[in-house]
């Protein structure tokens, strides 16, 4: 399932709990072959409505961070990770409750191609320039991405 090193997973968990994150969170860089990824939109009346965004959400109580990858991918697009690629870093925001979040972003392959909405307005296959429609932290992650793809 995953090319990572499962000490890293259980690193990261660590340092975000030493460093006071009280929300742990997992995105998803999930790409087409034509170097699209996919970008969710969040309904207007929802927390950070209209905001373009990674496939991402919390980790439940118990949960690893491959196991919150694999279940808020599908939950949210519908799609089956196949398989967890690199780690591209993390940023620090506040959720809607307060909490000190934390989301850390992965490369994600998936299995399927239809993607089935739930929690979100629209989707799209977001091209390099419409890649600039995130906020600036997913923006760097991307950067992440690309640079690593090269």
């Amino acid at each position: 399932m995953s090319s990572l090193d499962t000490a890293l997973f259980d690193d990261l968990a660590r340092i975000a709990e030493r460093d006071g994150i009280a929300k742990p969170v997992v995105g998803a860089v999930i790409a087409d072959a034509d170097g699209k990824v996919l970008l969710l939109h969040r309904p207007a009346d929802d927390y950070l409505g209209g905001l373009w965004e990674l496939p991402s959400g919390g980790v439940g109580p118990g949960e690893s961070l491959i196991e919150a990858l694999q279940r808020e991918v599908a939950e949210e697009t519908g799609l089956t990770v196949a398989a967890v690629g690199g780690y591209l870093g993390h940023f620090d925001y506040r959720s809607g409750s307060g909490r000190a979040t934390r989301q850390f972003n992965f490369t994600v392959t998936v299995a399927g191609e239809t993607v089935a909405l739930t929690e979100h307005d629209a989707h799209l296959w977001a091209d390099r320039a419409q890649q600039n429609m995130v906020s600036s932290a997913v923006q760097a992650v991307l950067d992440t991405w690309r640079n690593q793809a090269v």
